[in-house]
């Protein structure tokens, strides 16, 4: 499995557990404060590295320290970044992320250089090589630079999915409907459904997608586990159990698991169950990059672990 994952690419500084933000001056203690690699394409990276695909970054960062961090990160991750474009006049997209002690992570973004990343930046050859694209974040770069992208990307027999950054409320169906004919297997949260579909109602909103031309819709909801709509109904995919420390990269990590078990040629409902255990295994740490855990791992930790039913 040959992947590239490309748009955004941020890196976070984690700081847990953050009960309040102290007044004025005030100073307070904490645990741990931690940098990691994260970002739609970037997070999904390292969970995908870990569990044995071939992974190529795509993107744009910033030519600072931020980005020469987020670069090393990926890079001990296995992670190719020779198509991570370095711009001088944009600074690398961050966050600061203050973890609350039951895991919920508000955030301060900078969306920095993610937005500048286009057409003439595409490595064209080398996509065309890929089995793989996952483009994550496709509103920041704008429809009809993601619409261009996946089509050519199919037009070569690659395999196409989309992840969404924007939340649900700022989203709407226009950002996204051009490039749906071209997108297989679409992976958002409920909140990014309900949002840029306009509709109340989830599997309603999952239909309008598939009949927008999507392949698979597989739906990310928190503790509640993972929905996966396919022309031919859908399935609903509980959560694992576990004791949650951090959630962020949850998200990303279901996408890189559900992929893998594409690219392994197992039905999207097993991929689910493959991306639900990645999620739950990254959860159990802080930041996008936690875990030492590998394909087989994973798969263990599935056949296993108890579940929300």
């Amino acid at each position: 499995m040959k992947v590239f994952t490309m748009g955004v690419h941020v890196l976070d500084v984690l700081v847990r557990p953050v009960e309040a933000i102290p007044e004025g001056q005030g100073a307070t203690l904490v645990e741990d404060i931690r940098m990691t690699a994260a970002g739609t394409a970037g997070g999904t990276a390292l969970t995908l590295a870990k569990l044995g695909a071939q992974v190529r970054s795509a993107g744009a960062v910033g030519s600072d320290p931020t980005g020469d961090m987020l670069v090393q990160l990926l890079n001990k991750a296995g992670i190719d970044t020779e198509f991570l474009v370095r711009r001088a006049s944009a600074a690398t997209s961050a966050s600061v992320l203050p973890i609350r002690p039951n895991g919920d992570r508000p955030s301060l973004h900078l969306l920095g250089a993610n937005i500048t990343y286009g057409l003439d930046d595409v490595p064209w050859g080398a996509l065309a090589d890929a089995t793989h694209l996952h483009l994550g974040g496709p509103e920041l770069i704008g429809v009809d630079v993601a619409t261009r992208i996946l089509s050519y990307a199919k037009e070569h027999g690659v395999v196409t999915s989309v992840d969404l950054l924007a939340p649900g409320v700022l989203g709407s169906f226009e950002q996204i409907e051009a490039a749906l004919p071209y997108v297989d297997h679409f992976l958002p949260n409920e909140d990014q459904i309900l949002g840029f579909t306009g509709e109340t109602d989830l599997l309603t909103g999952a239909r309008k997608l598939l009949s927008a031309g999507v392949g698979v819709v597989a739906v990310t909801r928190g503790g509640d586990g993972a929905l996966v709509v396919t022309a031919d109904g859908a399935e609903p995919v509980p959560a694992f159990v576990v004791d949650v420390v951090d959630t962020t990269g949850c998200g990303d990590a279901f996408s890189a698991g559900y992929l893998r078990g594409i690219g392994l040629g197992r039905a999207p409902g097993d991929a689910a169950v493959l991306g639900s255990a990645a999620a739950a295994l990254v959860a159990q740490g802080l930041g996008s990059d936690h875990g030492d855990f590998d394909l087989t791992a994973a798969d263990t930790f599935a056949a296993t672990a108890k579940s929300h039913a």
